[in-house]
């Protein structure tokens, strides 16, 4: 059972279908804006984590998890729609996709996204996780907004090629190609770069060398990749402090 509390905020599972839908309800705020609930055939096969505040019982940020025994079972993914994640077939331990993860725009305080990794690195310790994926997004679909951001990704962090994720989806943007030649500013590339993919990349991350371009949720969203084994140990000693 997961219950983690740290400070003003606390993450657990949701418990009941009121739990689910409010968190479909949050999603659809910070993905298409307004109310209304963003649901989809996955929510029904993944965990969902709620972080609230404390105090009011809020629910500030969200997110859900797919559990694989291994790579064999990736083409039930969120992400296997949009990429071809053969090569990840052969990944031969268990596995977690983590999907719809938000944080209520009336509540951006970076401890939610301590608590939320510290949430998500418990499951991965209770379940011996060897990776963690997903598609991490940036807002909008002109990615004029964020060549910096790309090039910083074409440069250094990309997939390792025994799990290179191919193009699958109709419509991407192949910034490796694309920017194969370009110098970014490396400030504006952070400013730009959404936190959820600069935690992943901080921790050892990679991502696919084109950006799926989405219309459903008017966003760009890059494949990414975290080998727990590769997170450096200073990193992984204060993920497990914060899921302690």
């Amino acid at each position: 059972m997961l219950a983690l509390g740290k400070g003003r905020y606390a993450a657990r599972f949701a418990e009941t279908a009121a739990d689910v839908t409010a968190a479909q309800r949050l999603r659809h705020l910070c993905f298409r804006g307004g109310g209304g609930l963003d649901a989809d055939r996955f929510d029904a096969i993944c965990r969902h984590v709620l972080v609230e505040e404390g105090r009011t019982g809020a629910l500030v940020a969200c997110f859900r998890l797919l559990p694989l025994t291994s790579g064999c079972e990736i083409g039930r993914s969120y992400s296997a729609q949009y990429y071809d994640l053969a090569a990840l077939e052969a990944y031969p331990l268990p596995m977690v996709e983590m999907g719809r993860f938000c944080v209520h725009p009336d509540w951006q305080d970076a401890a939610i996204l301590r608590v939320a990794w510290g949430a998500m690195t418990r499951f991965v310790d209770d379940n011996g996780v060897g990776m963690l994926f997903g598609c991490s997004s940036f807002h909008g679909t002109a990615a004029e907004a964020y060549l910096d951001a790309f090039a910083v990704l074409k440069e250094r962090h990309l997939a390792p090629r025994r799990w290179w994720p191919r193009v699958k989806a109709p419509q991407v943007f192949r910034f490796a190609r694309r920017l194969a030649r370009a110098e970014p500013d490396r400030r504006r590339a952070l400013m730009t770069m959404p936190p959820l993919l600069r935690t992943y990349l901080t921790m050892g991350g990679w991502v696919s060398d084109h950006a799926v371009v989405d219309r459903d949720l008017n966003t760009l969203h890059v494949f990414t990749g975290l080998e727990i084994g590769a997170v450096p140990p200073a990193r992984a000693r204060a993920l497990r402090a914060a899921a302690g």
